[in-house]
């Protein structure tokens, strides 16, 4: 093997499929995408170039106030320099503690104590252990069209084959039903069950809004049988659908283990939570290590997203979200009528919000147009026709615009590029 030169002769894009990932290299080449971030603030990222981009994927939710919010940079600040950013893991943690604590306050019923970890999948992961482990059971039943994440008890209640077939076997015992068909989860849950995992609304999926009084029948079933009820809220939470958390859309609906990622950190620092009533972790009583992680529950990480809800909490955007998600969805639709061909169903709640197109390929055409017009969005993991709206809950009305401005003009000049494309997709699309 060669020595691996580092230098002007080889671009930044070429490192990145020679050193990283090939195949990503070429879908970012065909997007425009080879330009370097090196900063951002609020909505906006600024290249190399000194370009700056209105960011409505958010790191994939990730920055729930924006990018820096001078609030959590302060806070992370004053961590590094009076506390420590890991901790011990022998003495106990007041960061961890008081987060505990926040989560404990703001999560529905009797929600109360958290186990930290560092993303969506690991939070996903020890729920579904817990489960297991606080029932006696093995049987999980999850939604197609469901992501929990890659990894392999995550990638096992995914429900999308082609991330979960390379790697098969995965967790057995594991059933996919339809989401939002409550009738076929009922049938599917039985006394073997351990957990139903559910997503209040499907993002990967394609941001997927469940027919009214969905979880209250998985609730119900879950209690009809002793099983656990999961929800997986590390896209949904920290208020991107306009309440802190989507369950609660439907009150009284309260889950035996919330899962919890992405804005939790404030945009600043990786951390993820499973919060789990009292019955549903009674298991650490008398197996306190059961279940560990060395980074989950940092003390920098903990001091951060303290901050974060503590931030939410004073801003008080739920009604704002509604509203401004609520008006953004009305315009999209409008744009959408007017190129059929183009754009098959606008969906979402709140700022979690989606584009379907008819055909595969102009997903990314879409995506294209928009990046010359400095905008920036991403596709849903589990289908490939779906752009999804995720910006900062902060957005202002001018940012809005500005985003709406860029997709109409996408539009255009994606219609008018894949009319060949477009010729018989839309109706193969709709089979």
């Amino acid at each position: 093997m060669g020595e691996i030169a580092i230098g002007a002769e080889e671009d930044l894009l070429a490192r990145f499929g020679r050193y990283m990932n090939p195949g990503l290299a070429r879908s970012f080449s065909f997007m425009g995408l080879a330009r370097p971030e090196v900063r951002a603030e609020g909505a906006w990222v600024w290249d190399g170039e000194g370009e700056r981009y209105l960011d409505f994927g958010a790191g994939y939710g990730v920055q729930v106030v924006g990018y820096r919010h001078p609030r959590l940079v302060a806070a992370a600040v004053r961590q590094l320099e009076t506390g420590m950013a890991l901790g011990s893991r022998v003495l106990l943690s007041q960061p961890a503690v008081d987060l505990a604590q926040r989560l404990a306050e703001c999560t529905p019923g009797e929600l109360e104590r958290s186990f930290f970890v560092n993303s969506g999948a690991e939070a996903v992961e020890a729920a579904v252990k817990f489960a297991r482990l606080s029932t006696g059971r093995a049987g999980i039943v999850a939604t197609l069209g469901a992501y929990h994440g890659k990894t392999m008890g995550a990638l096992s209640v995914s429900g999308r084959r082609v991330y979960r077939e390379p790697f098969e076997p995965l967790l057995p015992g594991v059933r996919h039903v339809p989401f939002g068909d409550a009738a076929a989860l009922e049938a599917a849950v039985d006394e073997g069950t351990a957990a139903v995992i559910v997503e209040p609304v499907q993002g990967e999926g394609g941001v997927i809004v469940p027919p009214d009084g969905y979880l209250a029948r998985v609730r119900a079933a879950c209690d009809r049988v002793g099983a656990r009820m999961i929800v997986d809220e590390v896209q949904t939470g920290m208020g991107r659908t306009g309440p802190l958390w989507a369950v609660e859309h439907e009150p009284g609906v309260v889950p035996d283990y919330l899962c919890a990622a992405k804005g939790l950190g404030g945009g600043l620092v990786p951390i993820g939570a499973v919060v789990g009533t009292p019955a549903a972790t009674a298991f650490l009583d008398r197996m306190p290590l059961i279940h560990t992680s060395t980074f989950g529950g940092g003390p920098l990480a903990c001091t951060v997203a303290s901050a974060t809800l503590d931030l939410l909490r004073e801003l008080d955007l739920g009604e704002r979200v509604a509203a401004v998600g609520a008006r953004a969805r009305s315009r999209l639709e409008a744009l959408a009528a007017r190129h059929p061909s183009l754009v098959r169903e606008v969906r979402g709640r709140g700022l979690m919000l989606a584009v379907e197109v008819t055909a595969p390929g102009v997903a990314g055409m879409v995506m294209a147009q928009l990046f010359a017009r400095r905008v920036l969005v991403a596709h849903t993991l589990n289908n490939e026709r779906v752009l999804r709206l995720l910006p900062p809950l902060t957005v202002t009305d001018e940012e809005m615009e500005i985003a709406l401005a860029a997709f109409d003009a996408a539009f255009a000049a994606t219609a008018d590029e894949a009319a060949d494309l477009l010729v018989g997709e839309g109706e193969a699309a709709d089979a």
